[in-house]
């Protein structure tokens, strides 16, 4: 059994077959916070002993979007197929034991008493022809683990409860192929032995593999780690969560404009509660995260509240905190985005407008313009010869205004008001799609600021000619 008394020590071991998906993301989660938590050690394991679908490009990707998401690890990351010598040790072990043996029957062989035992109304187990036999380990064998053929196998998942397996249901599974390398179940065991892993939290579509693990562990006279199994992610029509159900990988969030830290809270609440509470920054996670509070039904993806909770999270981040995340969004629409107070008051005017980054950074490319681009509705709405006479005095008062700040703006509009007699949304309605090319902004005195007084004086003689040349064709 597992101590309790033992340092939480926990592991992520993705296959690099692919993309790093919700799903897979929400169970990593699950696993970094079981033992973060509780001030423990994590390990980073690659299981790539798929030759024909593991890929470098993939490792690399799910490397990324791990630290993307702020999963760190201690350990690692390891990778299976540099590890062959420890397998072979461990199988070794097995066969000193009495607890694996040779098998040298042939795939037709196997494959026929298959069919016979499910013609006979039984289970396509191999029969065990070779488990007497005390054949020496030669080219071209596999091992079998010698498997109970009675009683039960127990799982107590610290998440689905105690769960019982009849060993009858089992047959002797291998645990190294033909070619010497090892099946997956029994590189699994070896390796969270060999790396001290003393807790396994994992998707529960690894439930049925858990068996064939525990009698590994026993056969091997190692303690059983902690096992938990976490529900899947399901789409809102509440089948497994695919592609047509929106985007799959934490790549495309990532590049879609979602913070790491919106998308791991929004994660984590898919399959854990802690009272009504929604919104979590990451430091709150690790200190209330627990996994008796993980649910054991799946998880619905919702992507409009996943939004939601990204815009609260871009919120309640200080400007500074954005212009990392937000440079590179900008650098893709050809602006040079740096830290400093002008890109401070750029962002604080959007984020409470702004749902993703990539959504920020639309808004935000009407500071940057040297030519507006007007969009069609409000142009033809507000920029029409009645506005001219505010434009115009409006644009003397700018060019003569000393306090350019918030409240010296809000002093030059209030004079042309009084000399217009037209009231501010009058006046600012015009001005903005002047400036912007829009008929929604941020505050009209916040982006005159903002835009600084040339900018501002070209943009508003551009909307005047604009007026003048249409009035006249």
């Amino acid at each position: 059994m597992s101590d309790p008394n033992r340092s939480p020590r926990g592991r992520y071991a993705p296959s690099p077959t692919g993309e790093l998906h919700l799903g897979n993301a929400w169970a990593a989660l699950v696993a970094w916070l079981s033992i973060r938590s509780r001030g423990g050690g994590f390990v980073l394991r690659m299981e790539d002993l798929d030759p024909a679908r593991s890929r470098p490009e993939h490792a690399r990707q799910i490397l990324e979007d791990l630290a993307w998401l702020g999963l760190d690890w201690d350990e690692g990351p390891f990778f299976q197929t540099q590890r062959m010598p420890i397998y072979r040790d461990y199988v070794q072990t097995l066969l000193d034991k009495g607890a694996a043996y040779v098998c040298t029957c042939p795939p037709e062989a196997i494959e026929k008493m298959r069919r016979e035992a499910m013609a006979a109304g039984g289970k396509p187990k191999y029969d065990g022809t070779c488990r007497g036999r005390g054949l020496a380990l030669q080219a071209g064998a596999v091992v079998r683990f010698k498997a109970p053929t009675v009683g039960k196998t127990l799982l107590d998942d610290v998440i689905k409860g105690n769960i019982a397996f009849q060993n009858e249901e089992l047959d002797d599974f291998v645990v190294q192929r033909s070619d010497g390398t090892p099946t997956y179940n029994f590189a699994v065991v070896v390796d969270d032995i060999s790396m001290r892993v003393n807790t396994v939290i994992r998707g529960d579509d690894h439930v049925m593999n858990t068996p064939k693990q525990i009698l590994l562990y026993q056969a091997l006279d190692a303690a059983l780690p902690v096992f938990g199994h976490v529900p899947m992610v399901l789409g809102a029509d509440r089948s497994r969560l695919s592609k047509r159900h929106g985007a799959m990988s934490v790549t495309a969030y990532r590049e879609m404009g979602y913070l790491p830290d919106a998308l791991v809270n929004y994660l984590v609440r898919l399959g854990w509660s802690h009272g009504d509470q929604e919104f979590f920054t990451r430091g709150e996670l690790i200190e209330v995260f627990n996994l008796e509070n993980c649910g054991r039904s799946a998880g619905i993806f919702d992507l409009e509240k996943l939004q939601a909770l990204n815009a609260e999270h871009i919120q309640a981040k200080k400007p500074a905190e954005l212009i990392a995340p937000l440079a590179p969004f900008m650098r893709a629409s050809g602006i040079e985005f740096g830290a400093g107070e002008r890109s401070e008051r750029i962002i604080a005017t959007l984020q409470p407008r702004s749902k993703t980054l990539e959504d920020m950074r639309d808004q935000a490319l009407f500071y940057y313009q040297d030519k507006v681009e007007y969009e069609e509705t409000p142009a033809r709405k507000f920029l029409k010869p009645a506005a001219l006479e505010a434009l115009r005095l409006l644009m003397a008062k700018l060019e003569s205004l000393e306090d350019f700040s918030e409240p010296g703006l809000e002093a030059a509009f209030e004079q042309v008001m009084t000399a217009t007699g037209l009231k501010l949304g009058k006046i600012a309605q015009p001005v903005r799609v002047a400036l912007t090319g829009r008929s929604a902004s941020p505050g009209i005195f916040e982006i005159v600021s903002i835009i600084g007084r040339e900018s501002v004086l070209r943009r508003l003689q551009q909307a005047i000619d604009r007026i003048e040349a249409e009035a006249t064709s």
